[in-house]
């Protein structure tokens, strides 16, 4: 009976063994895509691992520097430009002052040029009374030096050359004993101050 039982359990198992080993060869062909899937991983570098991620961190540092400093180089600039422009505005507030002073100063000179006028037509008047020549005298000389503190010069004299931007020409006359264009005789004289004509010398010119 024993002998029976294995020899009828021979060709079962040898059966059973023939499927489980084609079954593992199925497996074997029918995974593919998992051997692949494997390599693929095993074939990842280990450098490629997220432990250097520190220099990334530092990036916005800088950014935040540059950004600093871009913002510090406006402010500069604009400092720059406001001092610029003050400087500007203060330059040209004080021209602005010189010239208003000088054209007031100017009108209020002219004011007395009248005055200046009637004291030089009493000095050239003849008179016996020396006690009022010598008054008139000396209130002339007095209004000269105020004019001349104000830096008022006085200008057209005979035998001075004509000058149209300083000298008002009311006659002409021909002279052989005066040059071309030459005052021959000064009605009235002139005043300015510096380069500022405050009033023109009327004047007659020769030849």
């Amino acid at each position: 009976m024993k002998l029976t039982g294995r020899r009828d359990a021979g060709p079962y198992a040898t059966k059973r063994k023939g499927m489980i080993a084609m079954s593992k060869k199925d497996k074997e062909k029918k995974n593919p895509e998992a051997e692949e899937a494997q390599a693929a991983v095993e074939a990842v570098p280990a450098e490629e691992t997220p432990a250097e991620e520190t220099p990334a961190a530092e990036a916005p540092q800088e950014t935040e520097l540059e950004q600093a400093q871009k913002a510090l180089a406006a402010k500069q600039d604009q400092y720059l430009r406001l001092a610029a422009e003050y400087d500007n505005f203060r330059k040209r507030s004080i021209k602005e002052k010189d010239a208003r002073y000088a054209d007031a100063k100017a009108d209020t000179v002219a004011k007395f040029l009248p005055v200046y006028d009637n004291l030089e037509r009493a000095l050239a008047n003849e008179t016996s009374d020396e006690a009022y020549k010598k008054g008139v005298e000396l209130i002339m000389i007095e209004l000269k030096k105020i004019m001349a503190g104000l830096g008022v010069e006085e200008f057209g004299e005979k035998g001075d050359p004509f000058d149209p931007n300083a000298h008002n020409a009311v006659m002409h006359i021909e002279s052989e004993e005066l040059g071309e264009n030459v005052i021959a005789q000064v009605f009235q004289k002139g005043f300015r101050i510096g380069e500022k004509v405050i009033r023109h010398a009327v004047v007659q010119v020769a030849n």
